[in-house]
């Protein structure tokens, strides 16, 4: 809790290295547009309801005639990448707010993580409404966390607000702790461990920290019981992680505010949303843009080649141009100078390398499917005998996590090599195929699968294999299976893997690969049924997967006509 707040200060304008960093960043990002210039006020107290006061910058542009207020809400501090982001907007002849949420970087009370962010929006709204610089034209921007903050205001869009601009980011927490049924841990823990000490550990010791997460917290992740070292890696200050991490029952009160479903039929305003294909977020995302779809509210949607940390890295400029001219149509009340052709969806297809425009997500595709085989092979005819192919899942030497979707650093897509040549593994591939294979959408696999111990997770990754024998994943999936099922019969089991735009080029294969597992993403299955956390004991299973003519296991790949 913090109680002594930072010291106003009154409009000024920025320095020098922050006017010349501004200038080459226009020049690399290559945005569009004339600058005005901006003067910056900060550490000014915004009251909330209950009487904590949020600490927040304005950006205000030099010029006579403002487009609007862009609002930022953010955990994280109120420097970069906030200030970039806000420099570009000020710039541009837009006023911007960037405020901490309550608990962080100066404002007061106690910081749970997306709990207070529905209440402490709209009073960030009802100050702005006291400002005499305010028109009544709002937007809000920003992504992940900052994307979180927007979804909340969306569970009550206020009358000013004009637009949205949503980026990696999700409205639903407990899909995405506990989505597929196994806990996010790597995505999650490191997440806590940074949050708690970021304000101890600023700048370049941060980002040391951020590089170094996984070693640090590799001993934890390996713990028994896990919660117990979670709360020690955290230093006992993160007392919501372990409530996370012990709650999976989605109807549990724990979860009643960290849900925002009813944002989804709420929104009334054009929506801008981003994701990447190795987001963490990127189902979430597209639920959001077809649910405003559905109910006929404005939205685009873009899907770059990034991971959730590379957004920021590697997508930035295209994603601040296209904010730009965005907020021009849908704030300013501005024709942009160069009007918006293309369809409301661009996807980058991996495998490619090049931006697709498409009218809707996902596009009309027929189904190719591939059926699995023994020796190993994945091929267009259904099997008509061989022997089923098994594998043990050993929680105490779990199959590891490699790339994929993840949150912290060394997601993406990687060379599989080291993770198909574990014996707890197993893979099926494809003949060199002879023609390019487009995959546009959710890849599903079917597996008929048994296994010795009820306490069972099935990992899924396709893979695209060169000619040289690279294996580079492009979609994955997880799934806990039903401890209550009968485990020695066989049943079907179905996984949903991540959506996916990606091309197989002639001459290169498909690889399915099976595992029990991949830790530390998701927290082992420790095969024993104790609640999450809590467990003390690890037990192996041993996993079967049939593919004859009585227990058919296949692919199933989403191919659009063209």
């Amino acid at each position: 809790m913090t109680t002594t707040l930072p010291r106003p200060t009154t409009l000024a304008p920025p320095s020098l290295s922050a006017r010349a960093a501004d200038r080459v960043l226009t020049r690399l990002m290559q945005l569009p547009g004339n600058r005005h210039g901006y003067k910056v006020e900060r550490n000014l107290p915004v009251p909330a309801r209950d009487g904590a006061l949020l600490v927040t910058d304005h950006y205000a542009p030099d010029t006579s005639q403002p487009k609007g207020t862009v609002l930022l809400r953010t955990p994280y501090g109120r420097g970069f990448p906030h200030d970039l982001e806000a420099r570009v907007y000020a710039d541009h002849g837009y006023h911007v707010v960037v405020q901490s949420c309550r608990g962080t970087f100066g404002s007061t009370e106690t910081f749970y993580p997306m709990a207070n962010e529905a209440d402490d929006a709209q009073d960030a709204v009802a100050w702005l409404r006291t400002q005499p610089w305010f028109d009544g034209r709002l937007a809000t921007a920003g992504g992940s966390y900052v994307g979180w903050t927007q979804w909340a205001l969306l569970m009550d869009p206020p009358p000013e607000l004009r637009t949205c601009l949503i980026a990696v980011a999700p409205h639903d927490m407990h899909h995405a702790v506990h989505g597929g049924g196994a806990f996010h841990l790597g995505d999650f823990l490191p997440w806590a461990e940074m949050v708690v000490h970021q304000e101890k550990f600023p700048g370049l010791r941060g980002v040391t920290r951020l590089l170094t997460l996984n070693r640090r917290l590799a001993p934890v992740y390996g713990a028994l019981p896990l919660a117990d070292a979670a709360d020690e890696a955290t230093e006992h200050r993160a007392q919501w992680f372990r409530e996370w991490l012990t709650t999976p029952d989605r109807d549990d009160p724990v979860w009643d505010r960290l849900k925002l479903d009813d944002a989804l039929q709420r929104a009334n305003v054009p929506v801008r949303l981003v994701a990447g294909w190795q987001d963490l977020f990127l189902d979430q995302t597209l639920h959001q843009y077809q649910a405003l779809r559905a109910r006929g509210v404005e939205v685009s949607l873009t899907i770059g080649p990034w991971t959730h940390q590379e957004l920021g890295q590697k997508g930035m400029g295209r994603l601040l141009r296209a904010n730009l001219e965005w907020l021009e149509t849908h704030l300013a009340d501005e024709a942009p100078a160069h009007p918006r052709s293309a369809p409301p969806v661009e996807v980058y297809l991996t495998g490619q390398g090049a931006w697709r425009h498409l009218a809707e997500w996902p596009p009309e595709a027929g189904e190719t499917v591939r059926y699995l085989q023994s020796g190993g092979k994945l091929l267009a005819d259904e099997p008509s005998s061989g022997a089923p192919s098994t594998y043990v899942y050993d929680p105490a030497d779990p199959t590891p996590t490699l790339g994929g979707p993840l949150l912290v650093p060394g997601g993406g897509a990687k060379d599989n090599a080291a993770l198909e040549s574990r014996s707890d593994v197993l893979t099926f591939t494809t003949d060199p195929l002879t023609a390019p294979l487009e995959i546009m959408g959710t890849p599903v696999v079917e597996l008929a699968h048994s296994r010795s111990n009820p306490h069972a997770d099935v990992f899924v990754r396709l893979c695209d294999v060169d000619p040289k024998g690279v294996s580079c994943n492009f979609a994955e999936g997880l799934l806990r299976l039903d401890p209550t099922s009968p485990p020695d019969q066989v049943q079907t089991v179905r996984v949903r893997l991540d959506a996916c735009a990606h091309q197989v080029k002639a001459g290169h294969r498909i690889r399915l690969l099976i595992a029990g597992g991949s830790h530390p993403r998701y927290a082992r299955n420790e095969g024993t049924g104790a609640a999450p956390g809590t467990g003390s004991e690890l037990e192996p299973c041993t996993h079967t997967i049939h593919h004859d003519t009585g227990a058919i296991s296949r692919v199933l790949l989403p191919t659009p006509s063209r």
